[in-house]
């Protein structure tokens, strides 16, 4: 048994216009099927996204804290004008400059209209295939507590494991990359953005939760009430969720 990543969850005050944001971003279409706005890279509803991980926004009242977030996107980039006009593609669309500390380096740190910390990194060979999402990368303490956690989680295979960082991607070798990256800071508020992962069909759910909770996991109660899907938190408090299937 094993769940899947199927999409990056952001909370919005403005769902549907952070949608058309990253929907332009990423080149990719924004549907809005209920309540949430989602973003992918088919032309229809096309869910799970069997070559990626899509996009959902969640309405939320309240905007974003000024403390960086836990987890970001990484976008790739084929050449180093490829990544300048994304930059400038991006601001265009309303992202503006962050200083998250990362000093001279040459990947350009940029906040979505509402805040959210995305980082448009040079041209590397590691992300060639990646689509347009490079990776998703955690701030953690413990990487190697991360890729051992996660490595048991999702089906997606560990690549690398350092004191530093850690890795995981498909074991098909698709789409962008997981990324746990060492920082001193531990977690102090709730996650803006998460994961939502998905059991296989004929797996079960509750079970695969209760598989989660031996590994590590811990209930989380963010008022969610009688819903379909399970709210945890990761052993160092990243919060993600166990959705249902339909």
């Amino acid at each position: 048994m094993a769940l899947r990543p199927v999409q990056v969850n952001i909370k919005a005050v403005d769902g549907s216009a952070l949608g058309r944001f990253w929907g332009e971003a990423l080149g990719w279409g924004v549907l809005s099927p209920g309540v949430t706005t989602y973003v992918g890279p088919g032309g229809g509803l096309v869910w799970p996204e069997p070559l990626g991980l899509g996009i959902d926004l969640i309405p939320v009242p309240h905007p974003k804290p000024p403390t960086k977030n836990r987890l970001h996107l990484d976008l790739a980039t084929t050449s180093t004008t490829h990544q300048s006009d994304l930059i400038a593609r991006l601001r265009s669309l309303g992202a503006t400059p962050a200083d998250v500390g990362q000093g001279d380096v040459p990947w350009t740190v940029l906040a979505d209209p509402e805040g959210n910390e995305v980082c448009v990194l040079e041209p590397r060979e590691i992300y060639r295939d990646t689509g347009p999402i490079a990776a998703v990368v955690v701030d953690c303490v413990d990487p190697r507590a991360m890729a051992r956690f996660w490595g048991g989680a999702i089906d997606w295979a560990v690549l690398e494991v350092s004191d530093d960082q850690a890795s995981l991607r498909s074991a098909e070798g698709v789409g962008p990359y997981l990324e746990f990256l060492r920082t001193p800071d531990p977690k102090t508020v709730p996650d803006r953005i998460h994961l939502d992962l998905l059991p296989y069909p004929g797996d079960d759910k509750a079970a695969e939760v209760e598989r989660l909770r031996g590994l590590g996991a811990t209930d989380l109660d963010v008022g969610q009430g009688d819903v379909s899907w399970t709210c945890l938190t990761d052993p160092e408090g990243h919060e993600f969720c166990v959705l249902a299937l339909h």
